[in-house]
């Protein structure tokens, strides 16, 4: 059994309100298309039929229209000949041609009046249908924002670690660079710290040796 089962069903039915009850609504809105679009298939092909059946009473009257016709001028043609009695069968005739076309009328009014409601009905299907169909496509470019927006942030969360990881690599190396300058800067430091000593004594024992000399020593 389909989401709907009948005409009224489907024009009556509030479609925001049943895809805020369903579970699955894209899944809700797929079968509401599905059975708006069967009931458009029966409700053109019941019009085409009613159409049909028309056009072939609207024949049928023409005929009946052509028959009432010939038969008037049959009763003409028998009375200007002196054959009334010829006439009178005529114009039986016509009287029974004309009745059957006014049943080719009264049947070709009921055509109409089915073919107008039944045209009436498909316009307030398809009207229904374009408008679940515009549900439809708003819910599916909704999902697809949210894909993309989920996928987006994913991307996001994989860059910002591998950023993370990266800076706490670059800072591992910029600390061992820092470690290795400092290392390969204590040595010549050490070395010129001792060469200043020496020049440094050389000074001293300079100045003392001067003190001797002025002491007379």
């Amino acid at each position: 059994m389909g989401v709907f089962s009948r005409f009224l069903d489907i024009v009556n039915a509030n479609i925001n309100s049943l895809l805020d009850k369903a579970e699955d609504p894209e899944k809700m809105i797929k079968l509401m298309m599905q059975e708006m679009e069967d009931t458009l298939i029966e409700l053109k092909s019941s019009c085409a039929a009613k159409m049909a059946s028309r056009a072939k009473t609207d024949r049928a009257y023409k005929e009946a229209l052509n028959a009432v016709q010939r038969w008037q001028n049959r009763a003409e043609l028998a009375i200007s000949k002196g054959r009334e009695d010829l006439a009178r069968e005529a114009l039986l005739e016509r009287k029974a041609a004309k009745a059957t076309l006014e049943q080719f009328e009264k049947e070709m009014a009921t055509y109409d009046e089915l073919i107008k409601t039944a045209k009436g009905e498909i316009t307030q299907i398809e009207d229904k249908l374009t408008t679940v169909k515009q549900k439809y496509q708003m819910m599916v470019e909704r999902a697809k924002r949210a894909r993309e927006e989920q996928a987006a942030q994913e991307t996001l969360r994989r860059a910002s670690e591998g950023a993370s990881f990266n800076r706490f690599n670059d800072m591992e190396e910029k600390i061992d660079r820092m470690q290795a300058n400092n290392d390969l800067n204590r040595r010549p430091s050490s070395l010129d710290e001792k060469f200043r000593d020496l020049e440094e004594m050389d000074d001293i024992d300079a100045e003392i040796e001067e003190l001797r000399k002025r002491a007379g020593l």
